[in-house]
């Protein structure tokens, strides 16, 4: 009986393709773009900034190979660079200062964790019954809809699963704003979720 082949680590990968095997780089490439593309989708909303920056991403991690070190993590490496050149992309594309997220009051309303559930329960189905279903499609309205930070931060945090500690990563900036930005988030979800429904009862 044969053992089947064991599936290399991302390390092992990362260590094959900073000694210039191809086919491990395409293996990374296989192994995150879905996932990296649907974050690009979900924070830019727009197609033709998707694609770019999707290929950018790819291209840098391609560029970058002798300089990284194969011992760190290359998932949160992987979308730092793209969140970075996403952020980039969106200024060329208004050419305008950041929206101001301003004070932003939680909603009385919903908990925290009602919150919470209805966010996470959007990556609960497969994308193309996702497209379909009306609740989905009202909590994809109001992300796209949310200032840039908030709704990065919403992103990582609940479709991607990142810590408070690889989103600060990530984001370069500390762990307490990443929590104090993320209850933002999540207060300023609560308050459109609400309002979407054009009423008070839920």
């Amino acid at each position: 009986m044969k053992n089947t082949p064991k599936e290399p680590t991302d390390a092992e990968l990362l260590a094959n393709f900073t000694e210039g095997d191809e086919a491990a780089f395409r293996e990374i490439v296989n192994r995150y773009k879905n996932g990296l593309y649907a974050f690009l989708k979900q924070f830019l909303n727009r197609r033709e900034l998707v694609e770019d920056v999707f290929q950018e991403t790819f291209l840098q991690l391609f560029t970058s190979r002798d300089s990284f070190d194969p011992n760190r993590p290359l998932r949160p490496w992987l979308f730092t660079i793209a969140a970075n050149k996403a952020r980039d992309a969106l200024r060329k594309w208004r050419r305008t200062a950041a929206v101001p997220i301003g004070t932003i009051a939680d909603s009385q309303e919903l908990s925290f964790d009602e919150v919470l559930n209805t966010i996470t329960s959007y990556t609960v189905m497969p994308y193309e019954e996702l497209e379909k279903n009306e609740t989905a499609l009202r909590v994809g309205r109001i992300i796209a809809n949310m200032p840039e930070n908030l709704r990065e931060i919403l992103i990582l945090a609940y479709f991607n699963k990142f810590s408070y500690k690889q989103m600060a990563k990530i984001l370069s900036i500390p762990i307490g704003t990443v929590k104090s930005r993320l209850h933002t988030a999540v207060g300023r979800f609560a308050k459109e979720w609400k309002a979407s429904f054009g009423s008070k009862d839920i």
